[in-house]
């Protein structure tokens, strides 16, 4: 399988960059899956879970609100607050959750709607 770059960073730091089979990010058009040589393509990312596939291993990254780049040799997420699961404990996931719930209030389109209430949905099961 070809691989693509992916790098994922927030205001506070770089999160991810490496090679990788394929990455899914919650997009304001629906969930997109992006694997190499994918179209070029710019989108709005909503609150929710990135999945970042490599072989057998699998990295969750919660991000709230960005955009993605997507061009045919790889993926930036410039996002605006983005947490790896592991991470989200304590004072971190009490944040994330008002973020998303503030995101589900404000949500204004079918797809909007559906992404806040995965990461609603997602945070409160931590």
């Amino acid at each position: 399988m070809a691989h693509l770059m992916f790098h994922l960073v927030s205001p506070e730091r770089e999160l991810f960059s490496g090679s990788v089979d394929q990455v899914d990010i919650p997009a304001s058009d629906g969930d997109i899956g992006v694997l190499a040589n994918h179209t070029p393509l710019m989108a709005t990312i909503l609150s929710g879970i990135v999945v970042v596939k490599n072989g057998a291993d699998t990295q969750r990254i919660f991000v709230s609100g960005g955009f993605a780049d997507i061009t045919p040799d790889g993926l930036t997420i410039l996002a605006e607050h983005a947490m790896p699961e592991d991470e989200l404990t304590g004072e971190a996931l009490a944040k994330a959750k008002q973020r998303a719930e503030a995101e589900l209030k404000l949500a204004d389109t079918p797809t909007a709607q559906i992404a806040a209430q995965k990461a609603v949905d997602f945070l409160a099961a931590r």
